[in-house]
């Protein structure tokens, strides 16, 4: 039997993965980030991407998208504290296209009360978004 470490994924509206894993892969601040059981605790800011959650017995990954948030690991315990999370299989590509489009827009047009920080923020999202489609359409 493989070891496993309790993972859950919650954003402010719900809670979308809780369960054991034995492997949680994702966008950290700094990089990719791999999580097995056991880990050194830590506590980081993740970015926005792909959460993939190796499940025992089970031959395809969860995936999930999160829009950024923080990442906290303890021995016994993943816990992925989402600013937004949507289950891969609910990603809705002609939305992210659309989103992308807007804030190409916009920051291509740069008025004076934009709020150009947040259209830089909305355009990764997007992105990360569009990429974890691609990712679970390849899979």
């Amino acid at each position: 039997m493989a070891m496993t470490v309790q993972v859950d994924v919650v954003s402010a509206e719900e809670q979308i993965f809780s369960g054991l894993a034995e492997l949680v892969s994702l966008p950290g601040e700094s990089g990719e980030l791999g999580v097995l059981p056991g880990h050194t605790p830590l506590l980081t800011r993740i970015r926005p991407g792909m959460v993939r959650i190796k499940v025992p017995n089970q031959a395809e990954e969860e995936i999930v998208f999160v829009a950024g948030g923080l990442l906290e690991v303890q021995p016994n315990l993943v816990t992925v504290l989402a600013d937004t999370a949507i289950r891969g299989r609910d990603l809705d590509e002609a939305k992210a296209l659309e989103a992308k489009r807007h804030a190409e827009e916009a920051l291509a047009n740069r008025k004076a009360d934009m709020d150009y920080a947040k259209m830089q923020v909305e355009l990764a999202e997007a992105i990360a978004q569009l990429h974890t489609i691609d990712r679970l359409r390849r899979h």
